[in-house]
């Protein structure tokens, strides 16, 4: 349902003309006076341009030459169905909603989140950059062919200087020319395109008259220079026409060395080229803040683009392999001017091509980085890139942009970069078929693309394929491509990004976990894979935070639910006021760091509240079993707000980005002698409501006096020795009885023995006591006891003490359990046996000072302390009158142990099998 926030009234779809799009994120730079370009000037024209670039005039003879027509065929298949994969996926994205600035950038960053949208976006710009640098090497490079000092051939006019540092000074005065441009905006690119596609289309067609009209000629090749520095001998080339005999001498690869870099070429090097000058796929899909209508033009122009392209590489590689030998193509890039009917309109459409995909990837560039800026991912350190003029040109990016190419112009060498721009570009178009198969997977019901051409299957290939080519094409760049990638995530993630786009992975992860819970049969539960699963109640949370991260390592990989009741009536209020509250909660769960589900409820009572929760929290077979209490004392609650590291805040009272600050969004804590939202009467009941239930009961007291090593998430390895002490027997039945062996007992201990595999707590040692009745011989139970540890595989100290000759023995048998709580006799009794239950605790913990069966201490270093101990919870009273009575015994048996979980336990939870 929409609500004041929906996205819906962004668009002023209730009967308002035009379509506002949002002015944040990677919107349009301009707004719709920006959106002016259509689907043939926009998409199809800079598509067109940047597939062709430098590869269909000066490197069909390179592939054609060194791969032979046949692979030359398989590479340019393998290239474009690797590409018309991922131009599937473009498609089914672009018509799923409004395409803003960026281009694919924007799509895979509002599919897969910012990290990995901001780290490939930031690829994605680098390789635009590279592309920028190999379209304006390609220029240089034919320009020298012809105009410079080295040219050879009757139509050189050797004017131009040649060298590295020429050359270098050539593509700067090229990349000002590009970037004046791309600088003055969309406008005049798109101009400067058609124009450029008019002069490249009036080229190829000369260039495909010429391969029917030109007679069979000898070509003079430039004298390339021998290992020593002196020339080798000229070689010739021929053009002999439509000839069969030549057709078939290139039908074979025969790879030799390239003879601009002297590299020796392989299938991967030359595919490598010959992939570079097809990526140009996005070209279109990066003007998408320019097009009148994105979702329509991207995915109609960039198949127009595609196919066009596909016809006239297929042809040029037929007419090449027909008429031309293979030292024409192996020795002279350039053959088109050669053979061309009127040689200057080959070198413009070269020049004219070369601009072309310059300034689209410098554009493109421009584009997806400031949307990156706008996006705030990487800081500072874009903030320039986020300059526009009135128009909405974003000329600090193209500046920005200027500056990198200028850099990568350093190279010098075309087919250097080739391999380098190729992988980026892969690692890209990898990750738009990975944001579509994320959604596909996902089942999104708002995932319904107008295209429907595409598949799981289709995605999952082309994601497959652009791996594949990376390795195949050059493994160090792209081992290092995923490298930068990774860095790129794990920076990303460090600094935090928006959380209002909307991570597919969150979808995913509902699709998966909703599929996995209905696997969660209850009825196949063992009870060898039994782990805890707690619901801790918290009234409020600045008191409890010791017992939280408690809660949290008895947990052992189990459930954990935060639940809390708010009091209060829905008839008679106008909102629920539990809804707000869970922004507070998450934030106190991810500050806190522990591992927990939050569930609030609204009730008249407590009591009321918590049967909820124990009824409803969880799903499926992910349902709490044990329910966690604070202890119901009179101690005074501490502001742990105050003194924990994790929740120091500035003193203004906010956080970063002007929220509030979470010390402000929880009440203080109760003061001394103010009312209570429980009473004795129903904090009983409640440990009763959860017994009827099955539910295994863990009350906590003074858990803020926990040592603060013990809690943190390291190692917990203190100079300080502690022991954790457990009592599995209930202290207040003074008969004895089996009560090592029952099954709150074995709670106890696999409750104490879950805490001892947690790295904080690795360092105590844990102590079970033995309580022997007044007739029991020592030793006899202690072998037992220790035999059982066995079978359980739980090591522990084992100590001796003696128990029921005090207050309990001679005493009757009593009725019902014969145990203190349930007495109709005199108060007193029982609180004598509570307390002297409680001396005797103490008195153990006080042993472990250096006394018997401690470790000694030395250098009069004080022995090992009780961290926490295990006390036997006994049942509550039948009678609810008894109630505040058993709650008394509770406080006494209790009082002064230090931190206390008073545990019973109701489902069996040990097995000795395997």
């Amino acid at each position: 349902m929409a609500s004041e926030n929906s996205p819906l009234l962004a668009y002023r779809l209730l009967g308002e003309e035009g379509v506002a799009f949002p002015a944040n994120g990677a919107g349009g730079l301009g707004g719709e006076s920006a959106r002016k370009l259509s689907t043939f000037l926009g998409v199809v024209v800079p598509t067109v341009l940047s597939m062709f670039s430098i590869v269909v005039f000066l490197r069909i003879g390179f592939v054609v030459g060194h791969a032979g027509l046949l692979q030359a065929l398989a590479m340019l298949l393998v290239a474009y169905f690797i590409l018309a994969l991922t131009v599937l996926s473009v498609c089914a994205i672009a018509t799923n909603g409004a395409v803003r600035g960026g281009g694919a950038y924007f799509m895979i960053s509002r599919t897969l989140g910012p990290e990995v949208g901001g780290s490939i976006g930031l690829m994605f710009y680098l390789a635009n950059v590279c592309g920028c640098a190999v379209s304006l090497l390609g220029l240089v490079e034919s320009m020298l062919d012809v105009f410079g000092a080295d040219a050879t051939g009757s139509s050189g006019l050797r004017v131009l200087p040649q060298g590295y540092g020429w050359s270098l000074l050539y593509g700067s005065l090229l990349l000002g020319l590009v970037g004046g441009v791309c600088t003055l905006g969309a406008g005049l690119y798109a101009r400067a395109s058609f124009l450029t596609f008019l002069l490249v289309s009036g080229s190829l067609a000369s260039v495909l008259v010429s391969f029917v009209a030109v007679g069979p000629r000898v070509i003079q090749l430039t004298p390339r220079p021998g290992p020593n520095g002196s020339s080798l001998p000229p070689q010739v080339g021929h053009f002999t026409g439509f000839n069969s005999s030549t057709l078939k001498a290139n039908l074979g690869a025969g790879y030799a060395k390239d003879y601009t870099t002297g590299a020796m070429m392989t299938f991967a090097s030359v595919f490598a080229v010959l992939f570079n000058g097809c990526t140009g796929i996005m070209a279109g899909a990066n003007m998408s803040g320019e097009l009148k209508d994105p979702s329509r033009a991207i995915p109609l122009g960039t198949i127009v683009a595609v196919a066009y392209t596909f016809f006239i590489y297929i042809l040029l590689f037929f007419l090449s392999s027909f008429t031309c030998d293979r030292i024409l193509l192996q020795e002279d890039y350039g053959f088109f001017r050669a053979i061309s009917l009127w040689p200057p309109l080959v070198l413009i459409g070269i020049y004219a091509t070369s601009i072309s995909a310059s300034m689209s990837s410098l554009i493109g560039a421009s584009r997806i980085l400031h949307a990156l800026a706008q996006d705030d991912l990487f800081g500072m350190i874009l903030a320039p890139a986020k300059v526009v003029s009135q128009g909405g040109n974003p000329w600090g990016a193209v500046l920005y942009s200027w500056g990198l190419v200028q850099l990568v112009l350093l190279v010098g060498k075309l087919n250097t970069l080739a391999a380098v721009v190729t992988v980026f570009y892969l690692v890209a178009y990898a990750a738009v078929d990975l944001s579509c198969l994320s959604l596909e997977w996902a089942s999104a019901p708002n995932f319904r693309p107008t295209f429907s051409l595409f598949s799981w299957h289709t995605c999952l290939l082309g994601v497959a394929s652009c791996l594949l080519m990376m390795f195949l094409i050059s493994p160090g760049a792209a081992g290092g491509s995923l490298l930068l990638m990774g860095l790129l995530c794990g920076l990303l993630t460090a600094r935090g990004g928006p959380s209002s786009w909307g991570y597919v992975s969150q979808a995913l992860l509902f699709h998966q976990v909703r599929k996995y819970l209905l696997r969660l049969d209850v009825r196949k539960d063992h009870v060898k894979f039994w782990r805890p699963q707690l619901l801790l109640l918290v009234g409020n949370p600045r008191g409890a935070l010791p017992l939280l991260r408690l809660a949290n390592q008895l947990k052992k990989g189990g459930l954990y639910v935060l639940g809390h009741v708010t009091l209060g009536d829905l008839d008679c209020l106008p909102s629920d006021p539990v809804q707000p509250q869970y922004g507070a909660w998450l934030s106190l769960v991810d500050r806190a760091q522990v591992k927990a589900f939050v569930d609030l409820t609204l009730s008249p009572s407590v009591r009321q509240g918590a049967q909820h929760l124990l009824r409803i929290s969880g799903l499926g077979g992910m349902k709490p079993n044990t329910l966690v209490l604070g202890f119901y004392d009179d101690a005074v609650p501490q502001d742990h707000f105050l003194t924990d590291p994790a929740f120091s805040e500035p003193a203004n009272g906010t956080q970063e980005g002007g929220s509030p600050a979470l010390s402000t969004l929880f009440p203080p804590p109760r003061a001394p002698g103010s009312p209570r939202a429980l009473s004795p009467q129903d904090y009983v009941a409640t440990v009763v409501d959860a017994l009827k239930m099955n539910k295994n009961v863990v009350l906590a007291r003074a858990c803020g006096a926990l040592p603060p090593e013990r809690l943190s998430r390291g190692s917990g390895s203190t100079s300080q020795q502690h022991h954790v002490d457990v009592w599995p027997l209930n202290l207040l039945r003074p008969r004895g009885g089996p009560g090592y062996v029952d099954v709150c007992g074995l709670f106890l201990l696999q409750m104490a023995t879950i805490l001892g595999m947690v790295p904080a707590w690795h360092s105590a040692r844990l102590r079970i006591f033995l309580c022997l009745g007044p007739q029991e011989a020592p030793g006899a139970a202690e072998g037992r006891l220790r035999a059982l540890l066995s079978q359980l595989r739980i090591r522990a100290e084992v100590q001796e003490v003696v128990w029921g000759d005090g207050a309990g023995s001679g005493q009757p048998e009593e009725e019902e359990e014969g145990d203190f709580v349930n007495s109709r006799r005199g108060d007193s009794e029982a609180e004598a046996l509570a307390c002297s239950a409680n001396c005797l605790v103490r008195a153990q913990q006080g042993r472990g000072r250096g006394g018997p069966g401690g470790p000694e201490g030395g250098d009069g270093e004080e022995g090992p302390t009780t961290a926490l101990t295990f006390l036997y919870l006994p049942r509550p009273p039948a009678d609810p009158a008894r109630y505040p009575h058993y709650l008394a015994l509770l406080e006494i048996l209790s009082r002064d142990l230090g931190p206390t979980l008073l545990i019973h336990g109701v489902t069996p939870v040990t097995c000795t099998d395997l």
